[in-house]
């Protein structure tokens, strides 16, 4: 059987400056992919030199570079207090983006297409541990539901094109992301990279408490943006939904998208400690309950990605104390800087 994918491929990373396509982008690189001496190439492009919410200059950029491969990891982020302030651009500046890509993909006669959806795809209430089967069989979390059906919408699409046409595009789900090149806005970025923020600047200043959102009672799933990178890399080498091995639903139907995690979670009051340990805080953490707490409980089952044999490498207590090591570096470079 010819590989799903070859040194000499030409592959177009979409939102190669983000946290997840940078790692994606290295996670090629490292397994030897994008390699010019075989004729293949690493093809980028900064929003600068390409708007992909313009279909027009999506086709005609496509045309120009010919990938052979796409990975769609561009997307419009952010947590709770983003996504309930700018709904209408999560849903609308996603759709575009995903809209855009993946049909010029097609069209263009890509061979193969990775989408990078994400766990909030999911019922709020779903059954934990979450099987890919959960998808669309409830209500899902109010405050990020506009982004989550902008994601939904990517996973069908795919879906539909293999289905009509025969495309071979296949989708992940990660679940909550940190490491490197994470958004530390302090409105609008995710949970983990704003407490390093937080906990961070109280110990600089010598604070005697912080204050965190919520009961701090949820349970969350996080996962080292560089094991997603090699989880993409995985999927692309090894996943071919039309194999006769390749992961079923339970009504014995080829999945499309699978779920990407640790298969671990913790309370956000655990990490919350963590965060502070690995920042050199040691006042007190207190508990703002008139915010919201979101999705009680979200944790992947992955199972299916672990039976075709990845598996998540860097723990959470390793990756927490890189992590928050880079952002005190990077904070303290950009003060001297200033």
């Amino acid at each position: 059987m010819a590989p799903l994918i070859t040194p000499a491929d030409r592959i177009f990373v979409a939102g190669h400056r983000g946290m997840a396509g940078s790692a994606i982008c290295r996670a090629l690189q490292r397994a030897g992919y994008c390699d010019s001496s075989h004729g293949g190439a690493l093809l980028t492009a900064t929003r600068a030199e390409l708007d992909l919410e313009d279909g027009s200059a999506v086709q005609r950029w496509f045309a120009e570079q010919q990938p052979t491969v796409v990975v769609l990891a561009a997307a419009k982020v952010g947590g709770i207090h983003a996504n309930n302030t700018y709904p209408s651009d999560f849903l609308l500046d996603n759709l575009k983006i995903q809209t855009n890509v993946i049909e010029t993909a097609w069209r263009s006669g890509v061979r193969r297409l990775l989408f990078l959806g994400s766990s909030c795809i999911y019922p709020k209430f779903a059954e934990q541990p979450i099987l890919e089967e959960a998808l669309l069989t409830g209500p899902l979390e109010p405050t990020n539901e506009w982004y989550a059906i902008a994601k939904i919408t990517g996973i069908k699409l795919c879906e539909a094109l293999r289905l009509q046409h025969g495309f071979d595009a296949i989708s992940l789900m990660p679940t909550n992301l940190y490491g490197p090149g994470d958004n530390y806005h302090p409105e609008n970025s995710h949970v983990l990279p704003a407490l390093i923020r937080r906990f961070h600047e109280a110990a600089a200043r010598g604070e005697a408490s912080v204050t965190c959102w919520g009961t701090g009672t949820p349970l969350r799933e996080f996962l080292h943006v560089d094991d997603l990178g090699e989880a993409c890399v995985f999927a692309l080498e090894h996943w071919n939904p039309d194999s006769s091995d390749s992961p079923r639903d339970s009504l014995g139907f080829p999945l499309t998208f699978l779920n990407v995690g640790t298969g671990v979670d913790l309370t956000i009051r655990e990490l919350a400690e963590a965060v502070a340990e690995a920042t050199g805080f040691t006042g007190e953490i207190h508990w703002d309950t008139s915010k919201p707490d979101g999705t009680p409980k979200k944790q992947l089952d992955v199972g299916r990605l672990f039976a075709l044999g990845w598996q998540s490498r860097i723990q959470l207590s390793d990756g927490l104390h890189t992590t928050a090591m880079d952002y005190c570096q990077s904070s303290k470079a950009n003060q001297l800087r200033l």
